[in-house]
């Protein structure tokens, strides 16, 4: 199939298949006029590719995943191994924007938003007061 149907297929814009394709990601055969034909396998790869980078896996880690999902023989442990290192990632994500949150709402909190010109925000982002 074109790349117009795996892109429907897929839910991918086809951009982005070219891009994967690029990197090595998926490999669709060519027709003898050079043109890429697809396969449904492609078109799997491709959402499977789509699910991983919605939760945050690095193209790195999707080509990880991508020769663990091909492979019959694989050890889930592997794969737990890959999803466990992404959890703890965002987990420690997840704290630096609270401890961003907090910051930022101190100093909103502490700034008086008049006409005067002394401003919390601007001294704690240069540095003048100490920012939480």
């Amino acid at each position: 199939m074109n790349i117009g149907a795996v892109s429907e297929k897929s839910g991918l814009p086809a951009k982005t298949i070219r891009y994967y394709e690029d990197i090595g990601l998926i490999r669709p055969d060519r027709r003898e006029n050079g043109y890429r034909d697809y396969s449904m396998e492609d078109v799997h790869r491709l959402r499977f590719l789509q699910r991983s980078r919605s939760l945050g896996f690095s193209v790195e880690e999707c080509r990880q995943l991508l020769s663990l999902y091909g492979d019959r023989g694989r050890e889930s442990m592997e794969v737990k191994a890959i999803a466990s290192g992404k959890l703890q990632e965002i987990e420690r994500k997840i704290t630096e924007l609270q401890g961003l949150r907090d910051t930022l709402k101190h100093l909103v909190a502490n700034c008086h938003g008049d006409s005067r010109p002394e401003c919390p925000i601007i001294d704690g982002l240069s540095g003048e007061t100490s920012v939480h």
